[in-house]
């Protein structure tokens, strides 16, 4: 099982996602609806749950076997939302992958910058992780200023890459090593350290994401 910490800076705290969650976690998503909807992973063959603990579970019984990390995220000891770091994967590859997301009222406060340096820099010193990647949605500005602020480096394009809010949408990829922040993801942030325009998007992959897919198909 891979360990999961408490890790605090500040007002922010992530730790481990738990059953007494659920409370919690079925009011921000409840009341937090439209704030969501847009940016909420969904199922492609229309099947959808609305079991809050049995999805805690599932996240647990995944940390139990080594492949993630639930943690729930919290500004001044309230709940406001979920980091995930999943897909982990050691030997050779080494990586894994982080999402997220944050109740409206908590915007603002640079909750997710904080959770997400915490987040990475227990997985490049602890967990064995030599490769985190975020990616994110073009239309998705207040993630993508995350990875902007955090020095994570983008990597390209991938089209209809996750099934977001009904269809399947394109996204940008971001990506740190663990060389690449030998002083720490939070430190480097935190000491203006975070080399210039490595986190933005090119002009050229925004205006490719703003076209449409070449499907293939001819007219005859």
């Amino acid at each position: 099982m891979t360990t999961i910490p408490t890790l605090s800076h500040g007002r922010v705290t992530i730790r481990p996602l738990r059953i007494r969650d659920s409370r919690d976690l079925d009011v921000a998503l409840a009341t937090n609806r439209s704030w969501l909807s847009t940016w909420e992973a969904t199922n492609p063959s229309g099947y959808v749950t609305t079991d809050v603990r049995g999805s805690i579970r599932a996240l647990q019984a995944n940390a139990r076997a080594g492949l993630g990390l639930p943690f729930a995220m919290e500004l001044d000891g309230r709940f406001v939302g979920q980091l995930n770091v999943s897909g982990i994967s050691f030997g050779s590859l080494a990586s894994a992958s982080i999402g997220y997301w944050v109740v409206e009222g908590a915007a603002g406060h640079n909750v997710t910058p904080i959770a997400v340096a915490l987040a990475a820099d227990h997985c490049f010193r602890n967990a064995g992780i030599h490769r985190l990647e975020i990616c994110i949605r073009p239309e998705n500005a207040p993630s993508l200023r995350v990875v902007e602020k955090l020095g994570f480096r983008y990597e390209g394009l991938r089209r209809r890459y996750i099934h977001i809010n009904g269809d399947w949408r394109d996204h940008f990829c971001f990506a740190l090593v663990a060389e690449e922040v030998r002083e720490g993801v939070l430190e480097r942030w935190n000491s203006g350290q975070v080399p210039l325009g490595v986190g933005s998007v090119p002009l050229a992959a925004r205006d490719e994401a703003a076209a449409p897919i070449d499907t293939g198909r001819r007219a005859y």
